[in-house]
Parts: structure tokens; C-alpha cells; sequence
């Protein structure tokens, strides 16, 4: 199993405790970017940088990824192709998207920037905080303990 982070808007505290989580279960880790990238020194620990572009990062994670790997990303669209390939993808906010929940945020998504290009005021996400970083961090801790006993 590996963990590939859409990591171009992924938050820094998120990362965090993705390096953690990879040396202490001993998991490679991926971020891929379309920007350097600074990480840890680890031979577990690595970096892809894509080129400048619409879902070029997407697109390189879902080219190489396996079933039964985990994606960590925010993006709905991607997390779709993620689940498609058999692999598992989980938001920086601990929620694991899955075949049902990911077809309804695409809907809602949709919905919502048919409103933003209205010019309809629609607000972003809640602010990030103790309880969503605590919320990853488990569901971090719980899908990389279960894959051990695959």
C-alpha cells in the first residue's frame, strides 16, 4: 500500500501528520504537486512535481496508483477516478469517500458552481481546525492499521 497526497492545496498540518503516520507504519508516501515540495528526509518520503495545469497532479496519481492504495485529496472529481480503480480516498477532513457519498458531492459540487457562475455568494469550507485534524489523524490511524491486516 501506498499514500499519494493531492498535495497542491493540502494543509500543511495535514502533511504533518501524513509523514508521522508514514514512519511509524512504515508506508511510502507520495505528494505530488505542481510545485517543489519540502519534506522530511526519508527513503519513505517522496515528491513528484507535475507541470503547470488543469488536474495535471490528478492525473498523475490516478495513472500510477494501485488498488489498495490511499489518496489524500479535497478534490471530489479525483476522489471519483480514486474509488473507480479500487483504491481508497480520504478527504484532509477524515471522511472516507466512498461509491455512494462521492456521486452526491459531485451533484452538489455541480450545483454549486452552476451558483458561483451565477454570481451567487455561496462561502467556502468551515475553517480547519483541532477537531477536523483530529478526525484525519484517526481515520489516518484506522485505514493504515486495517490495511495491515489485509
Amino acid at each position: 500500500m501506498k499514500i499519494w497526497v493531492d498535495a497542491d492545496a493540502c494543509p500543511a498540518v495535514v502533511k504533518d501528520i501524513l509523514y508521522r503516520a508514514a514512519k511509524r507504519t512504515n508506508t511510502n508516501l507520495v505528494l505530488v504537486a505542481n510545485a517543489n515540495l519540502s519534506v522530511p528526509p526519508s527513503p519513505l518520503i517522496s515528491t513528484v512535481r507535475v507541470g503547470q495545469g488543469f488536474d495535471v497532479a490528478d492525473n498523475y496519481i490516478v495513472q500510477h496508483l494501485e488498488a489498495h492504495d490511499l489518496v489524500i485529496t479535497a478534490d471530489i472529481p479525483l476522489a471519483a477516478e480514486v474509488i473507480e480503480k479500487g483504491a481508497l480516498a480520504l478527504n484532509p477532513r477524515g471522511e472516507l469517500y466512498t461509491e455512494d457519498n462521492v456521486r452526491q458531492r459531485l451533484g452538489i459540487r455541480d450545483i454549486m458552481e452552476q451558483l458561483r457562475a451565477t454570481g451567487t455568494q455561496t462561502g467556502g469550507p468551515a475553517a480547519y481546525g483541532a477537531k477536523e485534524k483530529m478526525a484525519f489523524a484517526n481515520a489516518v490511524d484506522r485505514l493504515l492499521a486495517n490495511r495491515r491486516k489485509l
